[in-house]
């Protein structure tokens, strides 16, 4: 009879704090599953601002006169990359558990030795990655059509984080509500959508009656993309400051309530 020797020996893995290993194969598992279809991921953000940018040259050109000291087409083209990372990093953290839920793996990161903090932050990781890559290549491609002067890269970064690690987060939190990606359309049609579109892309607020800038004042989305073309002209319209300790505070706040959510199996364990 052959002894077989004790090649292997097992024991409990400790991974410390945190599981960096986990959490680094779910990132990377993440960002693998949208560059498999990069066509779609990537490309098609790029070819609707794109889009949005030729049908507003072709309407307005530079009839519209200056916004902010500089072009129309130059103050519009930040507001539509800012608009892309916004739409995409809720888009990949939604999708993300709206797939895993419909298909059932979900239960792989339920069984994983991952805890709630590297799960949500794994996924709006993934998610901030996607649209950062966005914005360098829609910043690339753009820079070759319109003017477009980069005045501060560290504020492009600050605010495109920010802005991509909230509604990542919040993408998190509607892919644990939903139940079908009817619902998560609804989360994109009546909240993103009108945010997006009344958050100062296409116009400068102080063309609006102050009612409207009060308003205008409170959407996070304002600050956003306010901060974002600030990085590129060097001119808002709104608080620069004020808009920074917002955007820090919200991403606390959506990212601690996504991770609380998912500590607690909210519409995923039974």
């Amino acid at each position: 009879m052959v002894e077989l020797n004790k090649k292997y020996q097992i024991s409990i893995k400790k991974f410390g704090l945190i599981n960096w290993i986990g959490f680094k194969s779910l990132w990377l598992k993440e960002c693998n599953r949208f560059m498999a279809v990069w066509q779609q991921t990537l490309l098609s953000p790029l070819v609707s601002s794109l889009l949005f940018l030729s049908v507003l040259s072709l309407a307005l050109g530079n009839d519209r006169g200056d916004v902010l000291g500089y072009p129309f087409m130059s103050f519009l083209a930040p507001g539509l990359i800012a608009m892309s990372i916004l739409t995409q990093s809720f888009s990949h953290s939604v999708s993300s558990l709206m797939i895993g839920k419909i298909q059932g793996n979900i239960v792989d990161m339920l069984y994983a030795p991952l805890s709630a903090l590297e799960v949500s932050m794994a996924i709006i990781l993934a998610a901030l990655t996607r649209s950062f890559l966005i914005a360098i290549i829609s910043i690339g491609v753009f820079s070759l059509i319109v003017e477009m002067p980069i005045n501060n890269i560290l504020f492009i970064f600050i605010f495109g984080f920010l802005s991509a690690f909230i509604l990542g987060s919040l993408g998190f939190i509607t892919g644990l509500w939903a139940e079908k990606f009817d619902h998560t359309a609804t989360v994109t049609n009546f909240v993103i959508t009108p945010l997006s579109f009344l958050s100062g892309v296409f116009y400068s607020i102080d063309k609006l009656p102050k009612f409207f800038q009060t308003i205008s004042h409170i959407n996070p989305f304002f600050y956003m993309i306010d901060g974002f073309r600030y990085g590129f002209l060097g001119k808002s319209d709104g608080s620069i400051s004020v808009g920074l300790i917002y955007l820090s505070i919200l991403s606390i706040a959506m990212w601690y309530v996504a991770f609380f959510l998912y500590k607690k199996g909210y519409k995923i364990k039974s």
